[in-house]
């Protein structure tokens, strides 16, 4: 009857050690989430450039908006 029980815990053990990570299930997840954080990095540094560059150019706008309304005598 001992021996039944250990081999009985025996076999729950090896079925829960195949239940755990591998080293290269591991490595491959980390790949596929640091590649996709990477994407998403480049995304929005783009993002804010793009969002840098707006601003830039509605200033300039805006100069020329207040330039033009105090040559029309608007302002």
């Amino acid at each position: 009857m001992n021996d039944d029980k250990v081999l009985q815990k025996l076999v729950d053990i090896e079925a829960k050690i195949e239940r755990f990570v591998t080293n290269e299930k591991f490595d491959k997840f980390s790949d596929r989430v640091m590649s996709t954080l990477d994407k998403q990095g480049v995304i929005l540094q783009r993002l804010d450039q793009e969002r840098l560059f707006t601003i830039e150019r509605v200033k300039r706008i805006e100069a020329d908006v207040d330039r033009i309304k105090l040559q029309l005598k608007v302002a």
